[in-house]
């Protein structure tokens, strides 16, 4: 199995950074964006390899997924040997690549890994969204398995008046993953069956408040249905709207997660925000980072 993450948008709410450095090579703490989500649509044992969907324009994607054997070797001589290690698995990882040569939209970079996936079902992660556990795609293939390997996306609630920024599902709940019996409809691990999908409703007309989180476990037939799509909101190629349409011929489940599991990097704010909460979670950085905050007079530590 194969996972695809879309990185070919030209990063432009991020401008002036962004006019020499690829959003997705943006630091969270030690590693580039794109790393966390390479690393997280590895986890699974299913998965061989990770496709990056970017542009002609970002070179620096695909030299950091590269060997550079001169580097380690240079940091080993110099005794930083964890610096070497950090270089080699940044460059060992089994990625490949794939061009979307005009911004047409999400569906339409899908697409342009369609040689990639065979006849097989793939991932699909968004690149601008972190998740430290690394779970969400073993809970849909969890889901998957239990229906006999159908398509199954990642939701959470959010509140009525922010489904305009999102895909928002309608549907009925069916059951919860395993230790999640309890969940309420909303809640974490209850499992949907879905009926329709819709990209960006206005408020008064959302099926649900349960929208996509950026994490999807989609059959062959959602790529088949790429193809052809039609351009629909904004006028671009809307994987939403090619994963409507399969539901005309087979089911798809939703599992809810926790909106708090993962951190949102697309916007200046949310990316600060992504680096500040995960400095002071991790024990490498959170003496230092409270330290810093703190000589500056600012909030103290809990």
């Amino acid at each position: 199995m194969k996972a695809i993450i879309p990185a070919a948008g030209l990063g432009t709410r991020f401008l002036p950074s962004t006019k020499c450095t690829p959003k997705e090579m943006l630091p969270v703490l030690d590693k580039p964006v794109i790393q966390y989500v390479v690393e997280e649509a590895l986890e699974p044992a299913e998965v061989d390899g990770a496709i990056i969907v970017t542009s002609p324009g970002k070179p620096e994607l695909l030299s950091y997924f590269q060997p550079d054997r001169s580097l380690e070797t240079l940091l080993r001589e110099r005794g930083k040997a964890a610096y070497a290690d950090a270089v080699a698995d940044a460059g060992g990882m089994p990625v490949d690549f794939r061009y979307q040569y005009e911004p047409k939209g999400l569906g339409h970079a899908i697409r342009s890994a369609a040689d990639a996936c065979a006849d097989e079902s793939f991932l699909v992660l968004l690149g601008d969204y972190v998740v430290p556990a690394r779970d969400i795609c073993t809970k849909m293939l969890e889901v998957s398995r239990a229906h006999g390997g159908a398509s199954v996306i990642a939701v959470a609630p959010c509140s009525p008046e922010d489904v305009s920024r999102y895909g928002v599902i309608s549907g009925d709940r069916v059951g919860s993953i395993c230790g999640a019996e309890t969940a309420g409809d909303e809640e974490p691990g209850a499992v949907w069956r879905v009926s329709g999908l819709v990209e960006k409703p206005a408020p008064e007309e959302a099926p649900s408040n349960l929208y996509i989180v950026g994490r999807y476990l989609l059959s062959p037939l959602v790529m088949q249905l790429l193809k052809d799509q039609k351009p629909g909101k904004g006028g671009e190629i809307q994987l939403t709207d090619a994963m409507a349409r399969s539901l005309d011929c087979e089911v798809m489940y939703a599992v809810v997660i926790d909106p708090l599991s993962g951190y949102d990097t697309g916007t200046p704010s949310g990316w600060m925000a992504t680096n500040a909460l995960m400095a002071a979670a991790d024990p490498r950085f959170s003496d230092a980072f409270w330290d810093a905050i703190e000589e500056r007079g600012g909030l103290k530590r809990a």
